[in-house]
């Protein structure tokens, strides 16, 4: 008997909220019991949900909110200014987790497709537990805060070209130069017609109702919609669609305003994806892959801080600064299961690499968090010295 959507969210929700005062009780990040959750309730637990429709409609629903939230997160002035260090920072630390991740898959016997994107998979930071872990007057007013939210807006943004290329990537397609022209000629209309089309029709309307909030809401979710729509139709995806519609209102004076409205869509749809990312990971195969796991874990856990520690201190910021920036910036990110997502939506990842970067993934933002909140300021350290928000 298959569950129905009521009896689906209750136990995701119900579910994810007992194991999430458990995370926090441990000081752990509240991804990890949305993950369990899935694991628990899904296909290779207990099987309580296991419609595999509607698991891949809750992660569609999912990624299409998280992009478009992260688009408006993405505004063209800040990244403008983080140009420049930065950008190289960024890219220096990717291409030595790259290498690094394809020779260690590529030793493991996986082929080069697969070692390729278990290398760019390991290159992202997490932007959830690195703003988490920052107080409010180190993510505002300290250095340390700049290094950490210019290298993570940078990442997203590379990230997003990432999954550009693999939303255009598919075993089946006849030509893959073809899908990839396609991509660059429709990508840059789309983004035009919304720019366009926010600044002339959008704002205008929101501007003169802006004393009705609930109005705001609905036309940035409509608006979220619409332009993922859109891109569907004209031959990219759902969530293309949706990370320029978010970038198009982040141009816009309202984006903060419509950022801090959205915060708990934001919420609910993180629940929702990280749940339907934990229901499709097998763990009878994982516990089989446990020493390829164990390895690509360890690589990020010391290579990462390491790498990020060498760039920056070369780069002239103080050892103490750079050592911290590089423990914050020490781990997977959610990017990886989004990136592991698509591959294998795309048939261009095995199933076991896709599993070995879940693993590897969820280890570090566990071991991660651990290392941030023994030795630096955060809202859940485990010292009260170091207990700050």
């Amino acid at each position: 008997m298959e569950t129905g959507i009521i009896e689906s969210f209750f136990l995701i929700f119900s579910g994810s909220t007992c194991l999430a005062a458990v995370a926090l009780y441990t000081r752990q990040p509240l991804i990890v019991a949305y993950i369990a959750i899935g694991c628990l309730i899904g296909p290779y637990g207990f099987s309580l949900i296991n419609d595999a429709s509607l698991l891949n409609e809750i992660s569609e629903f999912g990624i299409i909110f998280l992009l478009f939230l992260v688009g408006m997160d993405l505004q063209p002035a800040q990244l403008k200014d983080m140009i420049g260090k930065s950008l190289f920072t960024a890219i220096a630390s990717s291409v030595v987790l790259f290498a690094s991740g394809f020779g260690a898959m590529v030793l493991f016997g996986y082929s080069q497709t697969d070692a390729a994107i278990a290398g760019i998979a390991i290159s992202f930071s997490s932007t959830i537990i690195g703003i988490k872990l920052l107080p409010t007057t180190v993510l505002h007013h300290r250095h340390i805060g700049q290094i950490v939210v210019s290298l993570l807006l940078v990442q997203d943004l590379l990230a997003i070209i990432v999954l550009i290329f693999l939303d255009s990537w598919s075993s089946t397609s006849q030509n893959l130069s073809i899908q990839v022209a396609q991509v660059l000629l429709v990508l840059p209309l789309l983004a035009a017609f919304a720019y366009i089309f926010v600044r002339f029709v959008l704002l205008p309307v929101v501007v003169k109702f802006d004393a009705f909030q609930e109005f705001i809401f609905l036309t940035a979710i409509g608006w979220c919609l619409a332009l993922a729509t859109l891109a569907q139709w004209a031959g990219l995806s759902f969530e293309i669609g949706a990370f320029v519609a978010g970038v198009s209102l982040a141009t816009s004076p309202l984006s903060q305003y419509i950022t801090e409205s959205l915060k708990p869509l934001r919420d609910f749809f993180l629940v929702l994806f990280f749940f339907s990312v934990g229901a499709q990971i097998n763990l009878p195969l994982m516990l089989t892959l446990f020493i390829p796991i164990i390895v690509l874990t360890a690589l990020i856990l010391v290579l990462k801080p390491l790498t990020f520690r060498i760039i920056l201190q070369w780069q002239g910021e103080k050892p103490h600064d750079a050592q911290e920036a590089g423990m914050r910036l020490g781990q997977a990110s959610e990017f990886s299961l989004l990136i592991v997502y698509m591959a294998t939506a795309s048939l261009v990842l095995s199933e076991e690499v896709s599993l070995i970067i879940q693993g590897a993934t969820l280890a570090t933002l566990l071991l991660s968090s651990y290392l941030v909140i023994f030795r630096y300021p955060s809202p859940i350290a485990v010292s009260a010295r170091l207990r700050k928000d």
